[in-house]
């Protein structure tokens, strides 16, 4: 019994081995075949070449500039073609002499065959070269162009637009400036807030109360600034012939001394200099609320009859008019600050808005070269918006080359 058990053993593990071996051997040999087939397919990949080089690189001079641009326009790669998949794109290249060191000053997409360079010194001398890179690697021209070198213009061609438009607003103010001072005053269209003032001041005269004038809270270098303190003179001549007390409060020294003589000449104008008070003008302070605190003072204690804004005015022109207007005064406001204007319209009697506050000071004095500034200008504006309705018409009919004159760099 025990030997017939061994012999069944002895038979069972001779098949087992019998069987692996069966299946083992041609597991290996698959893998044997996968690895000589993957080799071979290796083998058979071909490798993707460079692509072939652009040619025909030229360069110029950049025209109507400062001199800070050479155009680039070369020849693209023979393999730059749709679908072959070679080229990329390409590398600008520049150098400061033929044999380099060279450096990328900027890439371009493929088919791309011009570029400026805009980084370049005025009047050095520059080498280019571009090359054509893509899966395969980088290939470069095989010669450098130069020497490039970009040079300003005297004129900018492109100009010639403004430049007319400037020459027509100078013989415009000539021309007007021309006829006022050979007494053909040009016609001045009348605004009713210029001729409330000499309104108001006689109020003030009518009450023995002063005239309060305000020429806004910003320093000499703003242009309402200026405006105010040439307005001021006006009122200061209206003022003395009435003989009517001033107070100007000024919240920066330059023009505080500015409106003092301001004051000062508008009495000699009216033949009044033994009138000018020298307090009249108060520097008070540049600090905004400060400012405004020393005004509405001025309202509460002396009650002037007349209230005359004429300047640049922030948060606090909101502050100043609602005071002036419960004391009962006859207010005036002139500012070009758009977001202050609401404000002077509803506290105030009468607003000068934007412009109309530049054009008070010809209107007001009648001096001939502020009245042929302001004429001029305005003719200019008629001259721009006749242009642009003859733009538009051609624009319509298909015809753009007025558009194409107007357009500037």
């Amino acid at each position: 019994m025990p030997l017939a058990v061994s012999a069944r053993r002895c038979v069972l593990v001779a098949l087992a081995a019998l069987l692996l071996g069966v299946w083992t051997v041609p597991s290996s040999a698959a893998e044997t075949a996968a690895a000589s087939g993957a080799s071979a397919a290796a083998t058979a990949t071909p490798t993707i070449p460079p692509p072939q080089p652009p040619t025909g690189l030229l360069y110029a001079d950049v025209p109507n500039d400062a001199g800070g641009a050479v155009s680039l326009t070369w020849e693209t790669s023979p393999d730059d073609s749709a679908g072959r998949g070679l080229v990329d794109g390409y590398f600008l290249e520049r150098a400061l002499s033929p044999g380099g060191p060279w450096e990328v000053v900027d890439s371009v997409d493929a088919g791309v065959r011009a570029h400026t360079d805009v980084t370049v010194r005025r009047n050095e001398t520059y080498f280019y070269r571009v090359a054509a890179f893509g899966p395969g690697g980088t290939t470069r021209a095989g010669a450098a162009a130069g020497p490039a070198i970009g040079r300003s213009s005297w004129f900018n061609l492109s100009r010639v637009s403004v430049l007319v438009f400037l020459l027509a607003f100078f013989l415009l103010v000539l021309y007007y400036m021309y006829m006022a001072q050979t007494g053909r005053k040009p016609f001045v269209r009348r605004l009713a807030g210029i001729d409330a003032i000499e309104e108001a001041i006689g109020r003030a005269t009518e009450m023995g109360r002063p005239v309060l004038y305000v020429p806004g809270i910003q320093d000499i270098d703003e242009i309402q600034t200026v405006a105010g303190l040439v307005i001021l003179e006006s009122v200061a001549k209206m003022t003395a012939r009435y003989d009517t007390p001033l107070r100007v409060p000024v919240s920066y020294p330059i023009p505080f001394t500015i409106a003092q003589e301001m004051v000062r000449s508008g009495h000699v104008d009216a033949g009044r200099p033994d009138a000018y008070d020298p307090d009249s003008v108060q520097f008070v302070s540049p600090e905004q609320f400060a400012y405004v605190a020393a005004i509405t003072g001025i309202m509460l204690r002396e009650r002037p009859a007349a209230h005359l804004f004429f300047g640049s005015f922030y948060g606090e022109s909101l502050m100043l008019s609602e005071t002036g207007f419960a004391t009962g005064a006859i207010q005036i406001a002139a500012t070009a600050n758009v977001h202050q204007l609401p404000f002077f319209v509803v506290a105030c009697d009468y607003t000068l808005i934007g412009e109309e506050m530049f054009a008070a000071s010809a209107y007001l004095s009648g001096e001939a070269r502020l009245v042929g500034g302001l004429k001029g200008a305005d003719m200019l504006k008629l001259a721009i918006v006749a242009v642009v309705i003859v733009g538009c018409v051609l624009e319509t009919l298909g015809i753009h080359t007025l558009t194409v004159w107007m357009q500037t760099q």
